[in-house]
């Protein structure tokens, strides 16, 4: 169903904490085209995303909301392959690579951060991320 949603492209530069970045043209949905779909209530101010691994991650709305956020299904204008995060990924050039998720299987719209942050935020990593 997520695919048969229109189709966002674009060039992100995915930095990672431990030095290194890669460019990679990503296509997917946008996560504010999926969030029109959803309406959350008004009250929403962070969403949970969970992997098919047990990662699991949280961003605020705003960063969600972001044009430029994007539920990804291809890399470089082929299907995602499975090491990558397929069927599905976070891919956004405002965030750090941690806070990418793969392998996405759920989302979760809430309105208070919950004690458990991110996997590697609860291991002291920064909560926000952002670049």
């Amino acid at each position: 169903e997520i695919q048969q949603l229109p189709l966002t492209s674009m060039v992100i530069r995915q930095v990672c904490v431990e030095g290194w970045a890669a460019i990679v043209q990503w296509g997917g949905v946008r996560l504010q085209d999926l969030l029109q779909i959803a309406q959350p209530r008004s009250s929403a101010k962070y969403v949970y995303f969970q992997s098919a691994d047990g990662y699991y991650e949280s961003w605020d709305l705003a960063s969600v909301l972001h044009p430029q956020t994007l539920l990804a299904y291809q890399m470089n204008g082929r299907d995602l392959p499975a090491e990558n995060g397929a069927p599905l990924r976070l891919a956004s050039p405002i965030k750090l690579g941690y806070k990418q998720s793969k392998w996405v299987t759920e989302a979760i719209v809430t309105s208070q951060l919950l004690p458990k942050r991110g996997y590697w935020e609860d291991l002291g990593y920064e909560w926000f991320g952002g670049l």
